[in-house]
């Protein structure tokens, strides 16, 4: 079977002239789906890379402050390790939201301590040694299941047929979202995180009402696992006990598991799902790497999901608010003033990744920030993203070894998240 893959992505540092940083538009959305914010995080970087920005107007919230943009490597795990000085209970969207909105959305990245460290505490102890395993095995027996339901076609979208399955199934039945509501789930979470395109979240109306249905549906869920207990993560939540401040025994309530459901349907499903259809992608228009990978896979593989996330970065940014007087990198910030992570640029920050446009499945060291830059608020699902995406490329490429990318991408147009809608692709049958 003959497949004639996409154009490769830039892979070489973009062109920065007439890139002028003055008169930047965030939000124009052409920057966020094509490949100009590399040439304009490019120049930010070499240029200024702590820089003022104006705010862009959000319908419904007006038009805020202003904030820092933060596009080297340094100055972004400074601001994510030193969570005293640069808090998250202000919010970690740009726009200011009313707080107790951020947290309905956000629950524990939108907090700090010791309320962030009690619900972590809650959390952690919900992932036994036997959920851990349990979860282990669901992943291989998932990511088979969307291999053998593919298989005989020869081709399929590879972001909801594929992609998106997988991170999504083992969230739902960690849970214990039963099977009917899978497709539900998965329209909700796209219109959460696909706020700014209007093919998901046409306005804010209908990115609360998504949020409002997933909270009630994991209300739902814990108030059943209180009186009936399973062996899910539901129950674990519901039941998990952790020491208070004040010595007293503390439970997750049902208000803060539909939050935290919130955040881990919709974190723990797109930001997996764009990781492996940017590397398929990539994969697909990186013919050497890919080789390099396939022809030992179990060896190359651990470096390659690093790559893949790095090349991906699904979140592109989170924002801290200073509690103090400070600098970065020479620029005063002032207490209440607004900081800005962006975690892309710091992706191909060209003092910590050599040649970092480049995609190399064997880079090392390679201290990505792609699930975070450190700091209490790193990613909770990390090593479940790395096992996830593991798994996934073991089975595609042991089944449909002639997998390839067979279309452009359909981009989500998102300042938030670097997603992928749709991507078609083609295999020979089996």
């Amino acid at each position: 079977m003959t497949i004639t893959p996409v154009s490769p992505r830039l892979d070489h540092p973009p062109d920065t002239s007439g890139i002028d940083l003055d008169v930047l538009r965030w939000d124009d959305p052409e920057m966020w789906i094509g490949l100009d914010r590399e040439a304009v995080f490019a120049t930010m970087r070499a240029d200024r890379n702590v820089l003022w920005c104006e705010e862009p107007e959000i319908p419904g919230f007006g038009k805020g402050p202003g904030f820092w943009s933060l596009s080297r490597h340094a100055d972004v795990m400074e601001v994510s390790r030193n969570p005293q000085r640069f808090i998250s209970g202000q919010g970690t969207n740009i726009p200011d939201m009313p707080l107790e909105i951020a947290e309905f959305f956000g629950s524990m990245i939108n907090m700090d301590a010791p309320r962030h460290t009690r619900l972590r505490m809650i959390v952690n102890r919900a992932f036994t040694p036997r959920q851990v395993a349990r979860i282990d095995t669901d992943v291989q027996r998932k990511a088979e299941a969307i291999v053998d339901a593919v298989a005989a076609r020869g081709e399929c979208d590879f972001v909801t047929e594929i992609a998106a399955r997988l991170p999504l199934e083992v969230i739902c039945e960690m849970m214990g979202v039963p099977p009917s509501q899978y497709q539900r789930m998965f329209e909700l979470t796209n219109t959460i995180l696909g706020a700014g395109d209007p093919e998901y979240t046409p306005d804010f109306l209908a990115l609360m009402n998504a949020a409002v249905e997933l909270s009630q549906m994991a209300q739902e869920l814990g108030r059943d696992r209180l009186e009936n207990p399973t062996d899910d993560l539901t129950s674990a939540l519901m039941h998990a006990e952790v020491e208070g401040e004040d010595g007293t025994v503390q439970r997750l309530s049902t208000d803060e598991l539909g939050s935290f459901f919130i955040l881990l349907a919709a974190a723990g499903n797109e930001t997996t799902r764009n990781a492996i259809s940017h590397g398929m992608y990539a994969l697909s228009t990186h013919p050497d790497q890919r080789r390099h990978l396939t022809d030992d896979f179990e060896t190359v593989i651990p470096t390659a999901v690093e790559e893949i996330v790095r090349w991906a970065t699904p979140v592109i940014h989170f924002r801290r608010t200073a509690t103090e007087d400070c600098e970065l990198s020479g620029q005063s910030i002032k207490a209440g003033d607004k900081v800005v992570m962006w975690f892309n640029s710091a992706d191909r920050d060209e003092a910590v990744f050599d040649d970092p446009y480049r995609f190399d499945v064997a880079r090392t060291p390679n201290d990505h920030v792609g699930f975070g830059a450190g700091g209490p608020h790193f990613c909770l699902g990390a090593n479940l993203a790395r096992r996830e995406i593991t798994v996934m490329f073991r089975e595609l490429f042991r089944r449909l070894p002639d997998i390839e990318i067979t279309g452009e991408p359909d981009y989500l147009q998102s300042i938030f998240i670097h997603g992928i809608k749709r991507m078609p692709c083609a295999f020979t049958p089996r």
